[in-house]
């Protein structure tokens, strides 16, 4: 199900961490069903991992957990723990058959948060690593703060989680700091280095999050880590309907990914996350295939591709002429061409005049009932001209 470089066949593997870190944006509980409705919906689409949530949390988490294993069986279902035994004993108990191992790598974090040292981070990691391969899992180590973090630390940590018997490193910009450049720079330094399997866990908090995912993948990385929508502690995560979408289209990758289901899946997730989806929202938002102004409605009449870069069915969505202050005469012509109304050049420019005061004083585009008023409207105007 993974996505596949055209060019040189390398293969990136979607990993969707909605469901724990998602649902750890401030505010935000799912209910029990609505986690096994997005883990369902996630893997029909054609998610290779579902990070779901965290074990050790006990409760209803495990029992969420626990139902997604029994439901989903066409993705592998990840819980997230940290450097700890008995947090992979709960992830065990729940018949989950992957595992993140989550340890801070950061000097920032070494020393003021776990007031440990490098030695015990790495005799922490090994632990539970070696703990959890014996147990037939498969383990993604989780650096967290690891663009904080020494680039030979980083190095050092990921040789000895490989020797521990790891999957793969996960490389976290835990507080969103990076900038696509400097995380190219810092992962092609790690992967040459190690050769391992790095999937990019980015954040948000300067919106560059999908941009350091895909110059991730561009320096090597083969797995990335999304949410729906970018949920995700304080600015959210990488979205997955961005990322796939700027792989598939801005990168030339194809997948068996069903993008068409992309707007429902936006739109339970945030019905069900109490967070609305803007209109603006690139790849779902009701926006993406709205047209009003002159110049822009004109092309796209005339030829969609002139001002999108894909076709909104793609994506569940469709393309949509708004006439507001500012249409143009073609977009209105075309318009009451939907009503069976063929307008001359010169209605054409009056009727324009009178959406363009209306819209104005509405403060917004037109409906469909308004635009028919308006033209009941001029008809008797023109109708007593004559008379």
């Amino acid at each position: 199900m993974s996505i596949r470089n055209l060019k040189d066949g390398k293969e990136i593997y979607i990993v969707d961490t909605t469901l724990r870190d998602g649902e750890q944006t401030a505010g935000v509980v799912f209910a029990n069903e609505e986690k096994i409705a997005i883990a369902s919906m996630l893997s029909d689409l054609g998610v290779d991992q579902l990070e779901v949530g965290i074990p050790t949390m006990g409760g209803d988490e495990k029992e969420a957990i626990k139902q997604i294993v029994k439901r989903v069986k066409n993705s592998s279902i990840m819980a997230w723990n940290r450097a700890v035994i008995k947090d992979v004993e709960e992830s065990i108990d729940c018949g989950v058959d992957a595992v993140a191992i989550s340890i801070s790598v950061s000097d920032i974090h070494i020393k003021n948060k776990l007031k440990k040292s490098r030695e015990w981070v790495l005799e922490n990691m090994v632990k539970t690593v070696e703990f959890a391969k014996k147990n037939g899992l498969y383990v993604s180590v989780n650096g967290e703060d690891a663009s904080r973090a020494d680039r030979d630390f980083l190095v050092e940590f990921i040789k000895t989680a490989r020797e521990a018997g790891a999957d793969r490193f996960r490389y976290c910009d835990t507080v969103g700091i990076m900038e696509p450049f400097k995380i190219y720079e810092d992962i092609k330094y790690l992967y040459d280095k190690t050769n391992f399997d790095i999937e990019m866990h980015t954040h948000n908090d300067f919106g560059m999050a999908t941009a350091n995912a895909i110059a991730g993948i561009r320096a090597g990385a083969n797995h990335v880590g999304v949410t729906v929508n970018g949920l995700g502690e304080r600015a959210g995560n990488a979205a997955l309907e961005e990322v796939i979408m700027a792989l598939m289209i801005v990168c030339k990758y194809e997948g068996n990914i069903k993008t068409k289901m992309f707007r429902e899946i936006s739109e339970y997730v945030s019905q069900a996350s109490g967070r609305f989806l803007p209109s603006w929202k690139a790849i779902v938002g009701d926006n993406m295939f709205k047209h009003e102004s002159g110049i822009h409605a004109d092309g796209a009449i005339k030829n969609p591709k002139n001002y999108e870069a894909f076709d909104p069915s793609i994506v569940g969505l469709e393309r949509q002429i708004v006439i507001g202050k500012h249409s143009g005469k073609a977009a209105i012509i075309n318009k009451f061409k939907e009503y069976d109304i063929e307008l001359t050049s010169e209605d054409a420019d009056k009727i324009l005049e009178m959406v363009r005061a209306t819209s104005v004083r509405l403060k917004r585009s037109l409906f469909d009932k308004e635009l028919a008023l308006i033209y009941k409207g001029y008809k008797l105007q023109k109708e007593n001209e004559i008379n």
